[in-house]
């Protein structure tokens, strides 16, 4: 459940416009009319209905996000925010974006790219009934001919069922999820772990040489698009995060 809302100020003191949006869009928010996942109104149609300029509404939408009431995907819309004791750590970008953001090159070599039946560990990450047909992925990503990345992801098939269509040699699994079924909230599960003997052969490090792995869960909507197990040689990757209070 989202925490109480915040007092309203006192009556002597002046409220600014973008206040005043906030707390329209937050009543909804916590009386229910708008549930998690919702579209929210666009910026334009929230002008014609506050009366207020432009600036004003999207302070109030930007705070909201910051706030983590509100989800923006650019080029998508705003969504109401699935309710969480905490913020998000980590943004859920492709590792071809990270890769090219440090002008590096990147390419991916596909090694399995399967339609499958979610067994019971795979129906329980994905919320689906044991037995479901499930897509299963496993790549390995390269920055300059290193190997950086195992990517191993199963797809829910009833979302994307093209998934195995694509060329994942010129896309990443990432790009055309994003958009297929915009992200609408993700998890992130970070783990130490030592590598198995074939996953070392393909990160090109040493049996007991530290890895980094992080299992990523996405949803559009209200369903699991996808899990990714990403296993990262711990020499060769590490985990930023940025917080404000």
């Amino acid at each position: 459940m989202y925490s109480p809302r915040p007092r309203p100020a006192p009556a002597s003191a002046p409220v600014p416009f973008y206040e005043k949006v906030k707390q329209a869009i937050s009543e909804k928010i916590y009386a229910g009319v708008w549930q998690p996942h919702d579209r929210i109104p666009s910026e334009a149609e929230l002008v014609a209905q506050f009366g207020f300029s432009r600036m004003t509404v999207n302070r109030a939408v930007r705070e909201l996000t910051d706030e983590g009431l509100l989800v923006r995907l650019q080029g998508v819309g705003t969504f109401v925010a699935e309710p969480k004791g905490q913020s998000a750590l980590f943004e859920i970008r492709s590792i071809a974006d990270e890769i090219t953001a440090r002008h590096h090159q990147h390419r991916c070599e596909v090694l399995l790219l399967e339609e499958t039946r979610a067994d019971f560990t795979q129906a329980a990450a994905m919320e689906v009934e044991e037995g479901t047909r499930i897509f299963h992925s496993r790549m390995v990503h390269f920055e300059n001919d290193i190997p950086v990345q195992i990517e191993d992801r199963i797809v829910n098939a009833a979302v994307v069922p093209d998934y195995l269509q694509q060329d994942y040699t010129t896309t990443t699994p990432h790009a055309y999820l994003s958009l297929i079924a915009p992200l609408t909230e993700g998890e992130h599960i970070v783990e130490a772990v030592a590598a198995a003997p074939e996953d070392c052969r393909l990160l090109h490090i040493k049996e007991h040489d530290p890895c980094l792995l992080i299992r990523r869960r996405t949803w559009s909507t209200s369903h699991i698009v996808s899990h990714a197990s990403l296993l990262f040689p711990g020499n060769r990757y590490r985990l930023q995060g940025h917080f404000s209070s």
